[in-house]
């Protein structure tokens, strides 16, 4: 199956478990970019970026956003680094791909959890588990270590965020 197809696949399954701890909402298709433009500019306080390095396929309930960022010259969108961006400004990449996204959400982690704290307790999603299972077998790794290879691979992503920052 082309990364595509499954890209739109596991999109397709929406899961928002507050009772586990993963806050989050996949959107039905990539963010306009007219509109990760709008907010783009709105967080960064700068009118010249327009956030086209990224692809947002969600959200928190709190109106982070999560995405792609398309840091891998030449790589299809599903091998690139998911970054966090919260709604009062942290920022940080919590996946080096969407394989490694899939077992942190199979571990009962959101995009905020990952981010502030990998190390707790959670309870794992038995429906992203069953996902993860069959599209990334061979990535299965806890959460820490996802995001901790994530953040040593692109250890720039914070700087780069602030260079666009006003």
């Amino acid at each position: 199956m082309d990364d595509r197809r499954r890209l739109s696949r596991v999109t397709k399954r929406r899961e928002t478990d507050l009772a586990s701890g993963c806050d989050f909402e996949l959107y039905d298709s990539f963010e306009a970019p007219e509109k990760t433009a709008w907010w783009f500019r709105l967080w960064t306080g700068n009118e010249t970026v327009d956030g086209s390095e990224f692809r947002f396929f969600g959200t928190t309930g709190t109106g982070d956003y999560v995405g792609f960022w398309l840091a891998r010259s030449g790589e299809p969108v599903t091998r690139q680094p998911i970054v966090y961006l919260g709604s009062e400004g942290e920022r940080g990449v919590i996946a080096r791909d969407l394989d490694d996204l899939l077992w942190l959400f199979a571990d009962g982690f959101g995009p905020q959890e990952a981010f502030t704290d990998p190390s707790r307790t959670t309870e794992p999603s038995t429906a992203f588990q069953a996902i993860a299972e069959r599209y990334a077998p061979a990535k299965r790794s806890p959460a820490t270590e996802i995001v901790a290879e994530a953040q040593k691979e692109f250890p720039g992503f914070s700087e780069l965020i602030d260079a666009m920052c006003r």
